[in-house]
């Protein structure tokens, strides 16, 4: 509701086949770009950030997630597509996901079985199938509720950072071509040592 009213117009329904092909044409019209592969779940999250997260500056829940960006998230117990999620953003950033946990086994699966389509596909930020947490739910998942804020996103809001690298203390990074070289250097350097003493010891005699 909150992103038809800041497009001012209405979005396809979450069921509509030519979902995707809609949704592109929005983007088109309003001139935006969608890394591919062109998921549903990724041309949504695309207008949600340009025509709501950006424009946030107090801070305001976005609620009622479709159920294609938040395969973990229990379906809305009253609007069909939509799940009983929220996010609360301050100053145009997340710093809280909450969501009613999905405790249907058979719905998880089909959840996990379409996240798993649009991997294929080449999404890198969809879902894997994990199999060991949908037998979990057979053996039963009471009525629960997940509220997260991570420390990380808190840090860097406080500390006005833009990169969540910056406020990690153990950031996982790649190494940079020169961190390679030198730990190549060193290796090289520990071969030449260890071959150096293995020939010392055996010109020891005893």
């Amino acid at each position: 509701e909150g992103l038809n009213e800041a497009m001012n117009t209405t979005l396809p329904a979450m069921d509509d086949p030519m979902l995707e092909a809609k949704l592109e044409a929005l983007l088109e019209i309003h001139d935006l770009e969608c890394s591919p592969p062109h998921t549903a779940a990724r041309l949504l999250d695309t207008l949600v950030g340009e025509f709501l997260e950006d424009n946030i500056v107090n801070p305001t829940f976005i609620t009622e997630h479709p159920e294609i960006m938040s395969p973990l998230a229990k379906n809305h117990r009253s609007k069909k597509g939509l799940t009983e999620r929220f996010e609360l953003f301050v100053a145009g950033r997340e710093l809280a996901n909450a969501y009613t946990e999905l405790n249907n086994p058979v719905v998880q699966m089909q959840r996990f079985l379409d996240q798993a389509k649009d991997q294929a596909s080449g999404d890198d930020e969809a879902m894997v199938m994990d199999e060991s947490f949908v037998t979990a739910l057979e053996h039963g998942l009471p009525p629960t509720g997940g509220w997260g804020l991570g420390i990380d996103r808190l840090t860097m809001f406080l500390s006005n950072k833009n990169n969540i690298k910056e406020v990690l203390l153990f950031p996982a990074m790649k190494p940079n071509d020169d961190q390679l070289a030198i730990i190549a250097a060193n290796r090289r350097k520990a071969e030449e040592s260890a071959k150096a003493l293995a020939a010392a010891v055996g010109d020891i005699q005893l």
